[in-house]
This record gives structure tokens, sequence and C-alpha cells, in this order.
């Protein structure tokens, strides 16, 4: 198994290792990446400026600007008018995986493989191919074009690409070509795109969809934007702790969302006993965190949207330690530091600029019983300036 989020052993531990050391030498956590977000995020206002007053699907445009972060952290370049058709095409790619890999059968063959092989349609394996080479044609021209250009006499590198190349030509002086090969280095680009697309795109769409439904929450969360922010600057991570309850909604709605009910796979790595029952060397593991996010003893009312939950009487910020929308342990989200700078920067500006209203008066549909995904519906509102 190759890539970070399939892979085990020294294979797992050392590229979870490098990238996370990679992003951080690119700006993790520090202001370089603030830097890069807040780009997409002028963007996003002059592209929503052009529409103030009319209907718009608010999706398209954030998804374009999370994408871009991403990919210029990956290999160093950003989508715009010049490339639209690629981001596109990798846009439909990701929205295939999001609907073809949220259906019962995969599912159902996932856990019990020997009836889902009988239900109809492709198998997952079928799917995980085609999905995989529709990928691969992009990140293996990106690697070609970087392995082309780049220098390898220089200590410094500019993007994910780069480093990675460089690592593996010192791999390969040392004798060892299996570790930093071309098949891992394209399964770790797919990790890292879809990582840091997918998943902070629902969650980003869901908060929205969630904030329309509740036009209290909206209020307050206007009141505390006014008080802290104004309307003359961009909101940075320096206001994050000065915005408790933003913080709040940013937690209820990753709650609530529960965007991976079922968790990734794992496998015991030794015999065991769990509860007086003996588990074998291998068997099949979930941690499934819908089951903690969910669960009314921790959270009372656990299916209403309450950010109130996280703030305290005096309006502090209670830290629960339950919420675990990036997992825990050592196959936690390694790209949990980014998603969330990209989730507070794009969110809180978005919201400290615009008044948001769900067109035709419609809300935005937050049943999740059609599907087995939690993907939110297409997400069409109408914005305009909120202080001018």
């Amino acid at each position: 198994m190759y890539g970070i989020v399939e892979s085990n052993g020294h294979m797992w531990s050392t590229h979870r290792r490098f990238a996370l050391s990679t992003l951080r030498d690119f700006g993790l956590g520090k202001d370089l990446m603030q830097e890069k977000i807040l780009i997409e995020v002028e963007d996003i206002f002059r592209k929503y400026d052009a529409q103030l007053g009319k209907e718009q699907d608010i999706q398209v445009v954030l998804n374009n600007a999370i994408a871009n972060v991403i990919n210029q952290t990956i290999f160093g370049y950003r989508f715009d008018e010049t490339n639209q058709e690629e981001f596109e095409r990798m846009r439909h790619l990701v929205e295939y995986q999001e609907k073809q890999f949220a259906t019962v059968k995969v599912y159902v063959e996932a856990f019990v493989p020997t009836i889902g092989k009988f239900l109809p349609g492709k198998s997952l394996d079928q799917l995980l191919d085609d999905w995989r080479n529709s990928f691969y044609t992009f990140f293996d021209t990106q690697i070609e074009n970087h392995r082309k250009k780049i220098d390898f006499d220089s200590e410094e590198s500019q993007d994910y690409a780069e480093a990675y190349l460089k690592e593996q030509k010192k791999q390969e002086a040392l004798g060892e070509f299996e570790l930093f090969s071309n098949t891992q280095f394209s399964n770790t680009c797919l990790d890292l795109w879809l990582a840091g697309v997918s998943t902070t795109n629902t969650t980003v769409n869901w908060t929205i969809c969630y904030v329309l439904n509740h036009p209290d929450v909206l209020q307050k969360m206007n009141e505390e934007f006014d008080q802290v922010v104004g309307s003359d600057r961009l909101v940075t991570m320096g206001d994050k702790n000065n915005l408790p309850y933003f913080n709040a909604v940013l937690n209820e709605s990753q709650r609530c969302a529960n965007i991976v009910p079922i968790n990734l796979f794992h496998a015991t790595t030794k015999d065991t006993v769990i509860n007086g029952y003996p588990v074998k060397k291998g068997t099949g593991v979930i941690a499934q965190i819908s089951t903690v996010m969910l669960d009314e003893k921790i959270f009372p009312e656990p299916y209403k949207f309450n950010p109130d939950r996280f703030i305290d009487e005096n309006g502090k910020p209670i830290k629960i330690e339950q919420l675990i929308p990036f997992s825990i342990g050592k196959r936690q989200c390694p790209g949990e530091g980014l998603a969330r700078m990209e989730i507070f920067l794009f969110l809180a500006n978005f919201f400290n600029r615009y008044k948001i209203s769900p067109s035709s008066k419609v809300f935005p549909n937050l049943d999740k019983k059609d599907n087995v995904g939690v993907f939110p519906k297409d997400l069409h509102a109408i914005l305009n300036r909120r202080n001018c």
C-alpha cells in the first residue's frame, strides 16, 4: 500500500513525518501560510463582489480558493483564468469521488465483501482504479514538469513536489529505491490534495448551511465581528482568540456535520484483548468518530445545532476533548493545522464581509438521510456587503 492514508509501518511513519516537516517548512502555522490564504480571500471577494445582489453558487468560488492553497503548496501554482479548465477537471474528479464512494454498495462491499460484490454497479476496486488513474494523469504531469526544472543543488525547495524529488535523489544515492518511489509520490499527492480540498470544502460549506438555517447564530456572529474586527481590514489568525463565539460556531458545525461518519479502516498490529474479547493481529478496526461526536452524555441534544455548548456563562470558550473532527492518535489527520487555518480565515472573512440570504427564501437543506455520505447540497445564496 502506498501514500499516507493507506500505508502502514515504516512507509507510513516515514512519509507522515516527511509531510509534516515539509509543510512546516512551507509556512504551516506561520504567517507565510496565512498570507497565501488571505490572497485567496481577496480573490473570492473580487468574484463575489461582481455578483452582489444576485443569486450565485457560493460553493464554486470557495472551492476554487481552497484548491488553490493546497495546489500551490504541493505544485507551486494556483488556478486562475489561464488554467480554469484544469481546475474544473480536478473539481469534477473530487465530486465524482464524493458521489461514487458515498453509496450503499461501496459501504457494504467494504464491510461485507462477500455480499457487496453481488450488488449492481462497479466494484470498489474498479472505482478506486478508475478514480486514482484519473488523478494520476494530473499528478504525473506535474511531477515530470518539476523533474525537468528542478535545481538539485539548491538547499531550498519551492514546493512539496520539489522537496520530495530532492529527498528521492538522496535516498537513491543510499541505495533505497522503494521508500521514495514515483508510485509513492503520486499516492502521497493524492492523499494531500484530497485532504486539502474535499474535507475542507465540505466543512466550509456545511458551516454556511448551518448558519443560514440559524439566523440568531448569524446575528451573534456579526455582532462579535463588528466589535472585534470592524469592516476596514481582513480577519487574521491574530483575531482568533478574540472571537470565542465564532470559534464555537466552527466547533459546532464540525460536530454536527460529522463529515467522516465512518472513519478510515485500520488494523491491529498484534494480538490483543478488548473488553474480554480476543482480537487477532490484522483484524480490521474502525474508530467510529460519530459515536463520540453525537454522544448525548457529552453533547446533550446532540442533533441540535447549538454553538453555546462551547461557551461558558462568562462568554469564555469551553474546550471539550471529545470534539475530534480530525480523529486522534498517531493516525490523526496530518493536514489538521492547514485545514483549521483555512476554515477559520475563509469563513471569518466571508461572514464579516457579506450579508448572506438564502436564494428564493429557501434555506439550504440539512438533511443527510438520502445519502451515505455527508456532502452538502448545492449552496446558492444572495450576497450583499454588510458594512459599506
